[in-house]
């Protein structure tokens, strides 16, 4: 469901000067990756048999030339971090925000208040040194997940079943803070007892199913390492402009919208029957 939640990317790359040593197809790849901020609400999906308007696309442009800052001063062999480049060089590093947008259209009205960008100012797009050039358009479109990676909102999305951890028998003494120790994510804790300490549970929802407290016999039978069957955790890390929330709250609309399209289409054949 997550990968047909629509977002804005680029599509489309007209490259006219790249001088760079990244070769043109890379170059158009990694820009393409570059999430953009914009609401995919305000645009029309592109008709393959219809132009590139102010309805269904968005426009950037990237020219950048790298330079001496001192044309006399001698380039050093080695430079060692982003702050000596940026000493040296004029626009050593292409960065994301050197994307600049070209309102068409009535754009520039429509986006007065919000203008479409780059989400990430900082995103490393490539690197040059005096003499090289980068100089392209681009267009960016409306599109779905499903189609290609570069419109998904997300980076990972993922699920799991809450762990349910049961001792069966008492740890106690030495070996319950050998229990303890055993676990690499501190599901397991001590409880002082007064004469004596006993092992507890106390996150076992931070168990990762290592299985490392059941692998010593000590403990195999004493340790009941399961699943609880009606409680999961769901993650989503989200990239684009989209929040986390509004992804799954997105994703449940789709699920209920093809749910109900199918219904639908069995209510239809029970009826011919």
């Amino acid at each position: 469901m997550i990968a047909e939640i629509p977002t804005v990317a680029i599509e489309k790359v007209e490259m006219w000067q790249n001088t760079s040593i990244i070769p043109d197809e890379n170059l158009a790849h990694r820009i393409g990756l570059v999430p953009i901020m914009v609401d995919p609400a305000l645009f029309e999906f592109k008709a393959a048999d219809k132009a590139y308007d102010d309805t269904n696309s968005l426009r950037f442009k990237l020219h950048v030339e790298c330079s001496k800052k001192d044309p006399k001063m001698q380039t050093p062999l080695n430079i060692n971090d982003v702050e000596e480049e940026e000493r040296i060089f004029n626009h050593s590093n292409v960065y994301s925000g050197d994307l600049e947008w070209i309102p068409i259209g009535d754009q520039a009205q429509r986006f007065k208040k919000n203008p479409p960008k780059p989400l990430h100012d900082d995103i490393l797009i490539a690197k040059l040194r005096p003499g090289q050039e980068i100089e392209m358009e681009l267009i960016c479109e409306k599109g779905i997940g499903k189609t290609h990676a570069k419109w998904s909102p997300v980076c990972t999305a993922y699920y799991r079943l809450m762990p349910d951890i049961k001792l069966t028998a008492p740890v106690e003494g030495d070996d319950a803070r050998e229990l303890k120790a055993l676990c690499p994510m501190g599901v397991f804790d001590i409880e002082d007892m007064g004469k004596k300490v006993k092992a507890t549970v106390a996150a076992q929802d931070k168990c990762s199913t290592c299985r490392e407290c059941i692998r010593h016999d000590k403990f195999a039978a004493k340790v009941d390492l399961g699943k609880r069957k009606d409680v999961f955790e769901f993650h989503i890390e989200s990239l684009g402009i989209y929040k986390p929330e509004e992804i799954m709250i997105c994703a449940l609309d789709k699920l209920k919208s093809k749910a109900v399209h199918w219904l639908e289409a069995l209510k239809h054949e029970e009826s011919l029957l």
